[in-house]
């Protein structure tokens, strides 16, 4: 009931009225409340054509709105920036896909770990290279320094890993000498026009920020990212993170040959130690992101989990279309399938499937 009037207030204190609210906004609303999701940022495009959408509370209980340019964390989203900045710096010669990264850098996490020698960029952005998704917490003091040790052997299954985009964010950041901000900057973000974009926290975003929430709605404390990780602290918006997807489907600033490496499967994300399930063969990965075969073709998708931030996009490049939603809750992918089918239409889109099995 608390949560009912909650959103109550918002539409009444809201700059548009529920007059003005159209049927779209008026549903998203509605799925929000079933899911307990205090704030959601959607921005869907076709054919160049943008619907955005704004809706809720920062912060639980509080009055301020959210904005479009209000700054949420995108969690794994950061993963696909990190990738195709990667493919930037490949188009350079900086690196080769398939050399062994510890022979570019001694990553001191890894030293004496059997089969790290074997491990690759390629492997990386594929989530085949053996080791965990986190050694332990990455917002612990001790994590930094950590031992890291492989679970499986290189390039044999697919096992989803920050880890290992750890590893190859430290390589990039060794050979460039730059610091991943920097980097990210520089190929992505600037030309992209990702103004609202950072991996690293800043005391301007302080007055538009939201805050993340628990299951209950609890909201949690604001997490000021100090040091940059593409695998978990891309702070960003909804429009921003548009604009990067319509590159990811087009491979804009990318050769050829290179941007194919977004749409094409890198394996086919066997996972390790599971059983085969019905939509393994709807499933595989590209270099740094998720490939599904779907009811409207082909798509790219990837999800976004910080526990109390949820976060999501897929692309359909065949149809020149895309959907990406940020939320400010542990609950926000109970949506996903909803938006998926209310944006594309009807039928099976596998990827919240594949997760959840």
């Amino acid at each position: 009931m608390r949560h009912s009037l909650l959103f109550l207030l918002v539409l009444l204190c809201c700059p548009w009225s529920r007059a003005q609210l159209s049927p779209t906004a008026a549903t998203l609303l509605a799925l929000m409340q079933q899911a307990n999701v205090p704030g959601t940022q959607l921005l869907y495009t076709r054919n160049g054509k943008k619907q955005a959408y704004a809706l809720g509370q920062r912060t639980a209980g509080q009055p301020a709105v959210v904005q479009t340019t209000t700054t949420f964390e995108a969690a794994s989203l950061g993963k696909a920036v990190l990738a195709y900045t990667t493919l930037r710096l490949l188009d350079q010669g900086v690196f080769s896909l398939d050399k062994p990264l510890l022979s570019y850098y001694a990553y001191p996490r890894l030293q004496g770990a059997p089969n790290a020698d074997k491990i690759t960029a390629r492997m990386v952005l594929g989530h085949t290279t053996g080791l965990p998704n986190w050694a332990t917490n990455p917002l612990s003091p001790e994590w930094a320094t950590a031992p890291l040790r492989l679970k499986y052997a290189p390039d044999s299954c697919w096992n989803y890993s920050g880890e290992g985009y750890v590893l190859l964010q430290k390589t990039l950041e060794y050979l460039t000498s730059k610091s991943f901000e920097t980097l990210v900057q520089e190929e992505t973000f600037g030309p992209l026009r990702m103004t609202h974009s950072s991996f690293v926290w800043s005391e301007q975003m302080a007055a538009n920020v939201a805050s993340g929430h628990d299951g209950q709605g609890k909201p949690a404390p604001i997490t000021h990212f100090s040091a940059a990780y593409g695998a978990f602290s891309l702070l960003s918006t909804a429009a921003d993170y548009s604009r990067f997807l319509q590159a990811l489907m087009t491979g804009k600033k990318l050769k050829p040959a290179t941007a194919q490496l977004l749409r094409s499967p890198a394996n086919e994300a066997q996972r390790c130690g599971k059983p085969a399930t019905s939509t393994d063969p709807l499933i595989a990965w590209a270099c740094g992101v998720g490939l599904a075969t779907t009811s409207q073709g082909l798509a790219q998708w990837q999800w976004g989990d910080n526990g109390s931030f949820k976060a999501f996009y897929m692309t359909l490049p065949g149809k020149k279309e895309s959907l990406v939603f940020l939320t400010n809750s542990s609950n926000g992918l109970k949506m996903a399938d909803d938006l998926l089918r209310l944006f594309f239409g009807p039928g099976e889109y596998s990827a919240l499937q594949w997760l959840s099995e």
